[in-house]
């Protein structure tokens, strides 16, 4: 029975995680650009919904539309205000510019927020349910739906509209796509925009399931790098995959290794997977 914990553990986990990593794989892959950045976009994310909650009274799963439409706004005035002035240079220039922008954000959230860990409680609590002895607390499996529901909308965006499929074509062939007639700066722009709003998103569930602070900003970049290795770069089922890979990875590394170690374990498997099959799982050229 403890493993089937651990298992349900990890899924519940790892739904999360793929929300967290899907919008950063995005930016990736699309615009060839390491955001560093995004972990603190997730963390903003988290701030709004636990403030929205103290003082508007606004349920954190309620309020994540509002944050992933905040952090679009937020995300496309950055890339065009900043990273589309350098967008072609080499990746070594806008990881440095993304770089200096995260640091830039980091200390106006420590500034403003303080270091101190906060935590949406929940009022009245949700509880928990007992499924044969296997008992997951409501909130995280509300936080688990709500993941996998954004991730799987993002997937349709980018298979069934039209932006989404300007999207896959910029992310294919940009110069074909400017031939085209993509106006292949606002793609890039609004693709920077829509991994902002899922890491807005992210942060918003993240808010009730863990202690936020803009210390933890480093540690969910570092698990979306990971995912995107495991899953495959710039693809959505590829972060769904990494996801629920590296919850499970953690999970069960924290169990057998004791949980000081199930970072360690995630990390050791992305150097794996960068020997064995350097594309990822299920990565595959552009998007499926």
């Amino acid at each position: 029975m403890l493993y089937v914990q651990v298992l349900v553990n990890g899924l519940v986990l790892g739904g999360l995680y793929s929300c967290i990593a899907v919008g950063f794989s995005l930016v990736w892959g699309v615009l060839n650009v390491i955001n560093i950045l995004h972990g603190s976009l997730i963390i903003l994310g988290s701030y709004a919904a636990f403030f929205a909650y103290h003082y508007l009274h606004i349920n954190p799963f309620l309020f994540v539309p509002v944050a992933a439409f905040l952090l679009f706004c937020l995300g496309y005035a950055i890339q065009l205000a900043f990273i589309n002035r350098v967008m072609g240079s080499p990746v070594l220039i806008t990881l440095t510019l993304t770089f200096g922008l995260n640091l830039l954000l980091y200390n106006l959230m420590i500034l403003a927020f303080k270091a101190d860990f906060r935590k949406v409680i929940l009022s009245p609590p949700l509880g928990s349910i007992n499924l044969g002895g296997v008992i997951v607390p409501i909130d995280r499996l509300i936080s688990m739906g709500f993941a996998l529901a954004l991730v799987g909308l993002l997937y349709a965006l980018l298979r069934g509209s039209r932006i989404g499929r300007a999207i896959v074509a910029v992310r294919m062939d940009r110069e074909a796509a400017q031939l085209m007639g993509v106006n292949v700066s606002r793609i890039y722009a609004v693709t920077f925009g829509l991994g902002a709003a899922m890491a807005g998103a992210a942060g918003s569930l993240f808010s009730v399931m863990f202690p936020i602070s803009p210390e933890t900003a480093n540690a969910l970049l570092g698990k979306a790098f990971v995912i995107c290795v495991l899953g495959g770069l710039g693809s959505v089922p590829g972060a769904l995959v990494g996801g629920l890979a590296l919850g499970l990875l953690e999970s069960f590394g924290a169990v057998v290794f004791g949980s000081q170690w199930s970072t360690t374990v995630g990390f050791a498997l992305m150097i794996l997977v960068l020997v064995v099959r350097p594309s990822g799982l299920v990565g595959r050229k552009g998007f499926e």
